[in-house]
C-alpha cells in the first residue's frame, strides 16, 4: 500500500469531501450484526466517526500515523498505524469492513485475503469512492486540464481505477448489488477548491519534481470563472459490496 497522503495531512483533513449520511446509513443497515465495524486506511477517520454512531465499537487503521494524528477522537472510536493487508487483529471479528477511496493503492489478493479472514460469516465489506469534482462548465473545464494535461503525467497507474469508477478493480469477494444513486453536493468558497485540488496526489508529485506549484498554473483563470459561480460542487459517489458466505 502506498502513502501519498502524509505530506499534506492537515490539508486532507480540511479540504477532502465527506461521505452523506444517507450513504454510510445504508452501508451501515448491511451487515446482520453491529457490534464491531473496521475502517481500512481511515485517513483522518471520516468515515469511522460517521459509523460510530452505528456500532458498538469501530476499529480505524493506516499506515500514516501523520493522517491519524487529524482524526477525531470519538468515545468508541479506536485508531491504530497497520497496513490493510496484514492486521493484528483476530479472525473473524467484524461485522463490516470499509474502505474509502484508497483500495486502489492496495495489494489486492493479499487485501481481500485479510477482509476473508477478519469478517464473520455474512460480514459485509463495502468499498466507496468519489469521482472527479463537478461545477459549472467553465471552472470545469480548467480544472480538467489542471487534471489532463497539466499534472496528468503525475498520477500514479492507480489512479485509472477512480477514473473507471471502480468498476475495474479486481473484487475478490462474493459480490452482491450495492446501494445506488448517491452524490455529495457542497458549497464551497473559492479558497476550499483550491484547497482540494492542492490534496491531489499527482499535485504533490509535480512539487516534489519541479519546485512550484501547478495549481497556481491555473488559479486566475479558475477564479474568474468560479466568481461567476453559486459555489456548487458535486462529487458522484460509487460502492461496491461483497459479503463473505462460509459452511462450516
Amino acid at each position: 500500500m502506498k502513502d501519498n497522503f502524509s505530506a499534506q495531512a492537515k490539508g486532507y483533513a480540511q479540504y477532502r469531501p465527506t461521505y452523506p449520511e444517507e450513504m454510510i446509513k445504508s452501508i451501515a443497515s448491511l451487515p446482520a450484526m453491529r457490534i464491531r465495524a473496521l475502517d481500512v486506511a481511515t485517513g483522518n477517520g471520516q468515515v469511522a466517526v460517521a459509523l460510530a454512531k452505528y456500532f458498538d465499537k469501530v476499529y480505524a487503521i493506516d499506515i500514516s500515523e501523520k493522517q491519524l494524528q487529524q482524526a477525531p477522537q470519538v468515545s468508541n472510536v479506536s485508531y491504530s498505524v497497520q497496513p490493510a493487508e496484514l492486521t493484528n487483529f483476530p479472525d473473524r471479528h467484524f461485522d463490516l469492513i470499509t474502505v474509502a477511496q484508497a483500495i486502489h493503492w492496495f495489494d489486492f489478493g493479499a487485501f481481500y485475503k485479510e477482509a476473508h479472514r477478519l469478517l464473520k460469516t455474512r460480514g459485509v465489506l463495502a468499498v466507496m469512492g468519489y469521482g472527479n469534482i463537478k461545477t459549472n462548465p467553465h471552472s470545469d473545464a480548467v480544472i480538467q486540464r489542471l487534471y489532463k494535461e497539466i499534472v496528468g503525467p503525475y498520477w500514479d497507474a492507480e489512479r485509472r481505477y477512480v477514473d473507471e469508477n471502480y468498476e475495474t478493480i479486481p473484487f475478490e469477494m462474493m459480490e452482491e448489488e450495492a446501494p445506488g444513486g448517491f452524490e455529495n453536493r457542497f458549497t464551497w468558497s473559492f479558497e476550499q477548491l483550491t484547497g482540494y485540488l492542492n490534496t491531489w496526489s499527482a499535485v504533490q508529485h509535480y512539487i516534489k519534481a519541479n519546485g512550484t506549484n501547478p495549481v497556481d498554473l491555473i488559479k486566475d483563470e479558475l477564479k474568474k470563472s468560479w466568481a461567476q459561480n453559486d459555489g456548487n460542487v458535486v462529487f458522484p459517489l460509487f460502492l461496491r459490496v461483497g459479503r463473505v458466505y462460509r459452511y462450516d
